[in-house]
């Protein structure tokens, strides 16, 4: 009889505490899954969409489902306490996807899980069926977003230059700025940790490439000091860059971030 436990694979893989261990391997069949080692154990999951594999209701994700479901019944649609359930169990298995992701450097991937667990919470928040349980979720959306932040510059990098990885930072400190704005809570947006390492990132990647002023940096500053020729002129160069990007030019770099960087050396506690 082939042996059901897991003595081999826990005696070769160490676990060790405060980091996340992750690898993506071939399974049996020749289809490649990931990995995640955890105290006493092993997590193993799909690369695309669910992490579990399953399929909720025949819908690719159970997030899909339930926009399937507001469809059949219109607006007013409020998620059941079994629904509610289901959907943190769809959150902590993108969350820890997404670790693993991050660790692994494949930061297109995570930021992709990281866009479904953001749009799941925007769902979330519209047919919650509690303030309280709206809060429980909305209280982790920080740190979704910032690694998704992090995720978009770290990818930017690789794939077009240090200038569009500030760029995506810039766009997500808009991002958390707004966020701030909607929770009446702009007067802590500069104090906030998060945002701070943002920016701290941000400043590294200028120093490390001896990066000035990006265009969109340029372009702001313009219409700030009401020079608009000058503005029109940067905004037909950022349309320009645009369409070279979508024709497949661009400056890649060969990146290698620091751990703080990629954001896997002090993870929030909490699946979001």
């Amino acid at each position: 009889m082939a042996s059901r436990d897991l003595d081999s694979v826990l005696k070769k893989w160490d676990f060790r505490p405060g980091e996340v261990n992750a690898r993506l391997i071939k399974a049996r069949n020749g289809r490649e899954v990931l990995q995640m080692r955890v105290d006493m154990g092993v997590l193993q999951m799909e690369t695309d969409l669910r992490p579990d594999g399953l399929r909720p209701n025949g819908a690719e994700t159970y997030y899909d489902y339930l926009v399937g479901e507001v469809i059949r019944e219109g607006d007013a649609f409020r998620l059941s306490q079994e629904q509610c359930a289901e959907a943190d169990r769809e959150f902590v298995q993108f969350y820890h996807r997404r670790l693993c992701w991050l660790s692994l450097r494949e930061y297109r991937r995570a930021a992709r899980d990281a866009d479904h667990s953001l749009a799941f919470m925007d769902f979330v928040r519209e047919h919650s069926p509690t303030e309280e349980w709206t809060i429980s979720h909305e209280q982790y959306r920080p740190f979704v977003l910032f690694h998704r932040v992090q995720a978009g510059a770290l990818a930017a990098l690789e794939e077009r230059g240090p200038e569009a990885a500030i760029a995506e930072l810039n766009a997500g400190l808009g991002r958390f700025r707004d966020l701030f704005v909607r929770y009446d809570a702009e007067e802590q947006f500069d104090e906030d940790d998060l945002v701070r390492r943002l920016r701290e990132m941000r400043e590294s990647l200028r120093h490390r490439y001896e990066v000035g002023s990006t265009l969109d940096e340029q372009l702001a500053e313009a219409v700030k000091s009401e020079n608009y020729e000058l503005a029109a002129r940067l905004r037909d160069q950022i349309r320009a860059g645009l369409r070279g990007r979508r024709k497949g030019k661009g400056t890649a770099v060969n990146a290698e971030p620091s751990a703080s960087d990629r954001g896997v050396d002090d993870m929030p506690g909490q699946a979001g």
